[in-house]
Order: C-alpha cells, then structure tokens, then sequence
C-alpha cells in the first residue's frame, strides 16, 4: 500500500510519517504542493498514485483564521473538497484531521460524533465546512477530529513551540506563571495519535471520528501536571480566559469522547497524564 502523507513536515505529519515507516510512503510538505493548489494537487496524485491520503494541513494558527477568514476558508475547506475529488478519481482513501473547535461550550459532557456542531470561530467554522464538503465529495474517507496536539516536532503555526514547552520555557523566565482554568480539553500526544491513526485508517469504516487521549482537564491543570513531572517549583495563579486579551471566542469545554472508535473495539488512545510523562521523559525531565 501507498501512503501520502501531506503536511510531512508538521507537528502531527511528521509522527505520522514514522508510524508509515515501514510502508510505501510519499511525503508532501508546503515546499512540495501548496494544498491550494488544485491542478497541482490532482497531479501529486496521479504521479505517486497513492492507495491511502493523509492530509494533516490545516490553516490553524487561531487568531490570524481570525484576520484572515478567506485564507482559512481556502485552507481548511475548499481546498479540502478538491482534495477530497481528487481521492475519488484515484479511488484512494482519504483521512482528514479535523478539530474539537467544530463545538461551542456544550453541557459539560464529552461530545460524541453524533452531537451537533456550533463553532465559535473561523478556525472552527471552516474546519466544518471542510468536514462537510469532503464528506459530501467522497465515500471513502475518515474525519478524525482531534484536540490540544502536542508532541516532539515543532509546531509551525505556533513559532516551534507547544504549550508543554512553553509552560517549560515560562518556568525558567518567569516568577509566576497565570493559566486559565475554564477552559476543559483533553491534551493529546501526537505520537500516540498518529499509531491510532494508521490503525483506523486501515481498519476503520468510513465516516467520522474522535480520537484524543483519555480523560480531561483544564489548562491549568495539564500545567500543574507538566511542573510536577518535570520537577519545576513554579508559582503556577489560577485565571480566567477573559483575563487574557483575545479576538477569538474559544469554547470553554470541548472534551471529545472517542465514541466510534470504541464501539468498532480500535481505541487505543491512553490517558493524558500517561503520555505527557513519556513526554517529558523523552525531553530529558
């Protein structure tokens, strides 16, 4: 089996290219195709005819989707939708990252994938449009939304860092250190997603899906976790996300369960606190 893997160079992209190790495995970053590129697309396509597609890119640096809804929207759907077009003619299947952001605030309760979307930002808005446009274009494919990535390759769209190494990175620059705690997430390690990934790219029924690691927290939370591993004495303050000056409205909980997966017995995602300590441990901590 062919793999494509777009988005090689990225955050999740590059784990994901070391889980396909052992495959046949095509990697594309933004100096090879511009996933805006439609006729550039349809001939990676046809030139490295891949059985599976993996598309990772995204447009989500959150505020600039913010200044910049046309680039999202371009990014993260219409781009998508030709993606996904393109899959069809080659008859390859296709897995597209999308977001726990296609939700609002909810009741307090993990969403489901049968639970209905309603984003409270660009960034959310045009990753569901993507999800709709693709899904609308092409049979074969899995939606797998995700949340909170962090992992050992840099983040692009947030200057190399993520918020492990930047909890990490405050902890020696500064005395106190303020983090919200109304906003619930799961933190999810790339390395453990990108194996489930593969596992239900190959083994999955089409359709959508949620894949985070287990449990859920606040981001203050998943900070006291970092500085207890690790070993930091840091003044960690409480706050509120109002407290911070934003232009994005960000939904307060946006906990995934991992529904789907379960019910086909392909969950394989562990616990939060159980991959940020072979995290740190890998960073030497």
């Amino acid at each position: 089996m062919r793999v494509l893997v777009l988005g090689a160079k990225g955050q999740l992209g590059t784990e994901i290219c070391a889980v396909y190790a052992d495959a046949d495995l095509v990697a594309a970053d933004i100096d090879t195709i511009d996933i805006r590129d439609k006729e550039g697309v349809r001939a990676l396509l046809e030139r490295t005819l891949p059985d599976l597609v993996i598309n990772t890119t995204a447009a989500h640096n959150v505020p600039r989707c913010e200044e910049e809804p046309g680039v999202a929207f371009a990014v993260n759907a219409i781009a998508v939708r030709d993606l996904a077009a393109a899959c069809r003619v080659r008859d390859a299947r296709l897995v597209h990252i999308s977001t726990d952001y296609v939700f609002g605030d909810g009741t307090g309760q993990p969403y489901t994938e049968e639970d209905r979307p309603a984003p409270m930002n660009v960034y959310g808005a045009s990753k569901l449009a993507g999800e709709h446009l693709l899904a609308a274009e092409w049979d074969n494919h899995i939606i797998l939304r995700t949340a909170a990535l962090y992992g050992p390759a840099p983040c692009v769209a947030k200057q190399g860092m993520n918020f492990v190494r930047l909890m990490l990175h405050l902890a020696e620059t500064r005395d106190e250190i303020k983090v919200v705690t109304d906003e619930i997430t799961t933190p999810t390690y790339t390395k453990a997603l990108a194996r489930q990934i593969r596992l239900v790219a190959e083994k999955g029924e089409p359709g959508l899906y949620h894949a985070t690691c287990g449990g859920a927290c606040s981001w203050y939370e998943f900070a006291e976790a970092i500085f207890a591993i690790a070993g930091k004495p840091v003044r960690l303050v409480p706050a509120k996300a109002a407290d911070f000056a934003s232009n994005v409205r960000r939904p307060h909980y946006s906990v995934l369960e991992n529904k789907r997966l379960q019910e086909q017995g392909l969950d394989i995602m562990p616990h939060w606190r159980e991959t940020l300590k072979a995290y740190l441990e890998g960073l030497g901590n």
